[in-house]
């Protein structure tokens, strides 16, 4: 059976690593421990004592999967999963940033629901249960928590090859949360040019001493982190509660219907954002505001959604102890955000170039799209969960913002701090 052979693969890789590489697709579990007592306790309800209470489940003719054709599907549902976490993260910063909200950082709210939706299908283990089946029947408590064990760890090998679930991970909730828009936010505090919608447009922000803005870079830190940290794990609860009625998808309906239509689908909406940002409606009719709104964003965001998550295979299993690939990729992502903001707000930029307005909003998608997909941090909140010992999660939590920091302060600092920003003619 196919998955059975992905299920030797990814055991054997695993044997041959003390600790193998974290990323979307192989963290361990967030709240793995409750998992296990959770499963001891409920073992007698899911796991009949006696053989001929569950007949075990009949085999299933499942088509054979070519390596090509895997990573075509991969590739696919990275491609539209890329545009929904993409929309899906503009949206929430459209809802959240508004006059009055108690807080101005809008990805802040994009990284909780990105990770609260990392941390469930972390966790859950009914969605693809089709895909590694069910544990055998056993007529005693001990053979049953044994089976329970080995079919949880078999759950784990496979889950990581599944296409659709590298789609959701790496590329939804990856792409729904940002790093480098986190950063920016993190420098724009501390330069006392954090947006604030309940400010009018062009009066500026009451100067403030040192000591305020540091405070600010501070509290921009600790709420992104802790709260996406918490939504992780109450996302990992809420599988473990919503257990029983979590539904399961149809083996059969995934590799023969799912897998093959996603292959249109994805490329169709990526090549339609395409067209739609070369030849905009109503083009004619007035301000053409809504296509760097969104449009440039889904042009851009697969791109940066694929590099991150080749980049991460590549490089994260070269130090087991700090994720190397992750780490990479929100720092690439981050020094991007900083020159592109620094384009869109050099001061008398809009009269020297012509459509400057189009130039701007291109700008914006570069940010909003590849930025926003490259970098993540549902990925960097399940690594510093998931690290086997707790100096290397500080450690690398510490580098990844010092260094995206940094890098900030050089890039955007030396605008900020001699010509000031001016604002964008997209604005």
């Amino acid at each position: 059976m196919p998955h059975a052979s992905r299920i030797q693969e990814s055991s054997s890789a695993q044997e041959k690593s003390a600790e193998p590489p974290l990323t979307e697709t192989t963290a361990p579990q967030p709240v793995s421990p409750v998992s296990s007592q959770r499963q001891s306790w409920q073992l007698p309800r899911q796991l009949p004592t006696h053989p001929t209470e569950r007949p075990p489940a009949p085999a299933r003719p499942e088509p054979t999967l070519s390596k090509h054709a895997t990573h075509l599907y991969t590739v696919s549902y990275l491609i539209f999963f890329s545009l929904m976490g993409t929309l899906a993260r503009l949206g929430l910063q459209a809802l959240t940033f508004y006059t009055g909200a108690p807080v101005v950082t809008g990805v802040l709210w994009a990284n909780v629901a990105g990770s609260l939706v990392m941390g469930f299908l972390g966790e859950d283990q009914n969605l693809f249960r089709e895909e590694w089946g069910d544990a055998p029947a056993t007529d005693s408590n001990t053979a049953a928590a044994a089976a329970e064990a080995e079919r949880a760890k078999n759950h784990k090998a496979v889950k990581k090859t599944i296409p659709l679930y590298i789609g959701l991970t790496t590329g939804f909730c990856g792409c729904c949360t940002s790093f480098s828009s986190f950063m920016r936010d993190v420098f724009l505090a501390l330069a006392n040019a954090l947006p604030d919608p309940s400010l009018a447009p062009g009066t500026g922000i009451a100067s403030r001493n040192g000591g305020y803005s540091f405070m600010a870079l501070v509290a921009v830190i600790l709420l992104t982190v802790s709260l996406s940290l918490s939504a992780l794990i109450f996302g990992a609860h809420l599988a473990l509660a919503l257990g029983r009625v979590t539904p399961v998808v149809p083996f059969s309906f995934t590799r023969r219907v799912l897998d093959r239509g996603m292959v249109v689908l994805a490329w169709g909406c990526w090549l339609g954002a395409v067209f739609l940002a070369i030849w905009p409606p109503d083009r004619h009719t007035g301000p053409d505001t809504w296509r760097g709104r969104a449009v440039f964003a889904l042009v851009f965001a697969p791109p940066g959604c694929l590099l991150r998550y080749y980049l991460s295979l590549f490089l994260n299993g070269r130090l087991p102890a700090f994720p190397l690939g992750t780490f990479t990729v929100n720092i690439i992502g981050t020094i991007v955000e900083g020159f592109c903001y620094d384009l869109q707000h050099v001061r008398g930029l809009g009269a020297a170039v012509p459509a400057a307005l189009t130039g701007c909003q291109v700008l914006q998608g570069v940010m909003d799209g590849f930025c926003g997909s490259t970098t993540t941090v549902s990925t960097w909140v399940v690594e510093l969960n998931g690290l086997s010992r707790r100096r290397h999660a500080y450690l690398y939590g510490t580098v990844s913002v010092a260094v995206a920091l940094g890098f900030l302060v050089v890039i955007m600092g030396s605008l900020l701090w001699t010509r000031g920003f001016a604002s964008p003619v997209c604005g």
